[in-house]
């Protein structure tokens, strides 16, 4: 007997908990007549027009890859549930990658099961189905609709991803009387996971795991669509920005990042990760987010920052901007090193190209300029071997990128960081220098400077496509592009 089989939904008896309510609400209960009086009067809404989502001949494609992988298993891939923020409220949700990659939904709860059939397998999409309006769960549950909105039908769900739809709340107690060999994706939900704990292994589970995150090392059409929206997303953010500095200098790094995120709201999902809006010393903090500090002009601001777009997927960009708009001598100096990197990195993408090439060509030029500087003792090949360039330039120059800003993290240390470049595959190159406020091993002038470019590459047939080289990155077109942009 199939999962799907095993689903038929019981009818509710008086035995079901009631909705509970909140302990110090103004309303102590509900009366017989009002619960009547909302049984009945709505309108039928369901929605009988959809279209299936622009990527479901995508995400079917995934899916006969994944059944294609582990024959005669049943697969299980939750999207997760909604997690606390603080008493009885939620943290935004957001579905997990291996979840929202295969089916294209995004919703909580949700699972996505694959059950083996002849040679391959049969999905189903489980999900909530729309909100009770018999027992009254549409109005007196927190999660009810009319409090944070319709959810959509197993009819309407079925029609939008193209996967029959069942409703979520039989699937652990189906799981748990179900037989055969069985993977789920791991993290995500522990009702879930409770449910099949005496028929599942770590071991398998993280060959599961590892598979769908290789699986995204190299990007279909859709993904590569999707991805440079983010980027065009991504620039206008940029630009949103630079228009305000002004604004930023009267308050702090705050308003760059609410600046930025704006955009990201309005053409997208969200960003993509926490926005580094770092003035001034700031920017020698590699991943500061706290973006409370002071934006001063005649220094730097180093913005990293990406729009997230509806579908997941990512921009990731960085910008070393003068808060000015001109470049001081000496900013100037480390800021052309690290583009003069970057350049080389960009270069050492294309097809057939180990991994690690990019890395290592941005390395050596950074590691050449500190050694012109006397700031370390060479030779260069001495720096490199023993990594004492690392003191100025701490983490590697770039990682792939998709529905996760590092994406594809779980992929196998030779199918990524030693594996080879493949056209669709898409990355950052980021080199980056960083004097640290305090660090007396260098001139005092020296103090308080950080410099990071970053930009988002596609390996193509014959080399790369810098997919956010709409914003310049040389010193005198970042200094003009800004002066047009305030201007």
């Amino acid at each position: 007997m199939t999962v799907a089989e095993e689903l038929i939904p019981e009818t509710p008896d008086e035995s079901e908990e009631p909705i509970k309510q909140r302990k110090n609400g103004l309303y102590p209960g509900v009366s017989d007549e009002l619960a009547d009086n909302m049984k009945s009067g709505w309108a039928d809404t369901e929605l009988r027009d959809l279209e299936p989502i622009p990527q479901v001949a995508e995400t079917a494609a995934r899916r006969a890859a994944l059944s294609a992988r582990f024959p005669g298993e049943r697969l299980v891939i939750p999207a997760g549930n909604l997690k606390t923020r603080s008493n009885d409220t939620e943290y935004a949700f957001r579905a997990s990658v291996e979840y929202a990659y295969l089916t294209g939904n995004q919703t909580e709860d949700g699972v996505l099961v694959l059950e083996p059939q002849g040679e391959g397998h049969e999905a189903t999409i489980y999900l909530l189905p729309r909100s009770d309006r018999e027992n009254g769960e549409f109005w007196l549950d927190g999660q009810g609709e009319l409090w944070v909105g319709r959810r959509h039908s197993l009819t309407e769900a079925g029609t939008l991803y193209g996967i029959p739809a069942s409703d979520v709340r039989e699937l652990a107690g189906a799981l748990r009387e179900a037989t055969g060999p069985v993977r789920v994706v791991r993290g995500y939900d522990a009702g879930i996971e409770a449910a099949l704990t005496d028929k599942v292994t770590a071991e398998r589970d993280e060959e599961l795991r590892v598979f769908l995150s290789e699986a995204r090392l190299v990007k279909d059409d859709f993904e590569v669509g999707e991805l440079q929206k983010a980027v065009d997303s991504t620039v206008r953010g940029f630009e949103d920005v630079v228009k305000v500095l002004d604004k930023a200098e009267a308050t702090s790094e705050r308003y760059i990042e609410g600046t930025f995120f704006l955009r990201a709201r309005v053409e997208g999902n969200d960003v993509g990760y926490g926005t580094i809006a770092a003035a001034g010393p700031h920017a020698c903090t590699l991943h500061w987010v706290r973006n409370d500090g002071a934006v001063r002009s005649g220094e730097l601001l180093l913005l990293d920052a990406g729009v997230e777009t509806h579908t997941y997927y990512t921009a990731d960009v960085t910008r070393t901007l003068p808060i000015n708009g001109r470049f001081s001598d000496l900013q100037r100096k480390i800021y052309d090193a690290v583009y003069e990197a970057q350049e080389a990195g960009i270069a050492a993408v294309k097809p057939g190209a180990k991994y690690r090439d990019f890395h290592d060509a941005a390395q050596r030029v950074l590691a050449e300029k500190l050694v012109e500087w006397g700031l370390v003792e060479g030779p260069v090949e001495r720096v490199l071997e023993l990594g004492l360039q690392r003191r100025w330039t701490l983490h590697g120059t770039g990682h792939m990128l998709g529905m996760d800003v590092h994406d594809c993290a779980a992929a196998r240390v030779e199918a990524y960081v030693d594996g080879v470049l493949e056209p669709g595959m898409c990355l950052t190159v980021e080199p980056g220098l960083y004097f640290q406020a305090d660090d007396l091993t260098v001139p005092e002038e020296y103090r308080g400077i950080g410099v990071r470019i970053e930009d988002d590459i596609l390996v193509t047939e014959d080399g790369n496509r810098n997919l956010s080289a709409a914003l310049p990155r040389r010193s005198d077109e970042v200094e003009a592009w800004m002066a047009s942009l305030k201007g």
